[in-house]
């Protein structure tokens, strides 16, 4: 189920990469889960009126390396000539160039973008036209199933997106009115397979590598686009490949835990400082540090960490820890 996957003139040695994640998906993070086997991995959403008003000072969200390819960036807005013109400005960034049309969150609903744009399919079809036209880059979007529970829209916008020239497209099978909560309808990946000839990606409700192979074997969809399941989990990517390859995979110890959370320390030092490191490093400490005896225990220490010091003295303490024997309880898995 893992094989290569063209997109456009973009050949990926397999299909499943790294989803944007507005405020997760920087360089640090994106390097690690490039070494633990995503195929590409996205920039954090890009505000196309960021880019058109401000220029040089959002560009820095594209900040990149010779490691850090193939590169995708998300753009985000509401106006196909902004996007366009965005889409020029960004062109010698990256190697793919996706459109979110999915975000739920109100403050990008509330410009008109996002999961807005799901209300207008005319709208959508004039924004995939105008970036089209602007770039030679593989064009992609990242969608939702609708606005509401039932309207579902996501077929009419896949089949419009293949015609004005998209070259594959992320379904994430929820509505916008669900955000995050209950279940993604992972059947519509199979209903959106059946409208659009162009590569259809999965997304939603994919934590483990069970989830990753379930999800090829029951939708078709031709690849994986792993959000959320990657916080504290990068090893997702390099577990699934072994479950598809070996019928099982190595689990993640405390002590690589440990490791990871020091290297993402020194990726953050190196990239932004000592005291931004501090800052950042603590949000990922919280997802690093779950399903283990003493898990809440190091969450609970690394609040109130304030230094560099401090951070090698939370992981010294993890490598203390004996690996958990039995089910973890609540408080230390949650």
């Amino acid at each position: 189920m893992l094989k290569p996957l063209t997109i456009g003139s973009l050949v990926l040695q397999h299909n499943v990469v790294l989803a944007p994640l507005a405020g997760i998906t920087n360089l640090p993070f994106r390097l690690i889960c490039r070494q633990a086997g995503a195929s590409l991995a996205y920039t954090e959403m890009v505000s196309v009126n960021g880019l058109v008003r401000e220029g040089v000072k959002t560009l820095t969200l594209l900040k990149s390396s010779p490691a850090d390819r193939p590169l995708g960036i998300q753009l985000f807005g509401d106006k196909p000539d902004d996007l366009a013109e965005a889409a020029r400005m960004v062109e010698g960034f990256g190697n793919l160039l996706d459109i979110n049309m999915g975000c739920p969150v109100r403050k990008v609903v509330g410009t008109g973008a996002g999961s807005a744009l799901l209300r207008e399919p005319l709208k959508i079809a004039a924004i995939v036209r105008a970036v089209r036209a602007a770039t030679t880059l593989p064009l992609t979007i990242k969608i939702r199933s609708g606005w509401h529970c039932g309207d579902n829209v996501f077929q009419e916008v896949g089949r419009i997106a293949e015609t004005e020239g998209c070259d594959a497209i992320t379904l994430h099978p929820r509505s916008r009115s669900l955000m995050f909560s209950g279940h993604a309808d992972w059947s519509q990946l199979a209903e959106m397979k059946d409208a659009v000839s162009i590569p259809v990606m999965g997304s939603g409700d994919l934590f483990t590598p069970e989830d990753c192979l379930r999800m090829l074997r029951e939708t078709g969809c031709d690849g994986l686009m792993i959000a959320r399941g990657a916080l504290g989990n990068p090893w997702i990517f390099r577990q699934m490949r072994e479950l598809a390859q070996a019928g099982h995979y190595t689990p993640v110890s405390i002590s690589e835990r440990a490791d990871i959370i020091e290297y993402h320390l020194s990726l953050f030092i190196e990239e932004r400082g000592e005291a931004v490191a501090v800052r950042e490093i603590k949000k990922h400490i919280g997802w690093y540090a779950r399903g283990f005896a003493g898990a809440s225990e190091i969450r609970r220490t690394a609040n109130s960490a304030g230094s560099i010091r401090d951070i090698q003295q939370l992981t010294e303490r993890m490598r203390s820890l004996a690996e958990n024997q039995g089910p973890a309880s609540d408080s230390d898995a949650a």
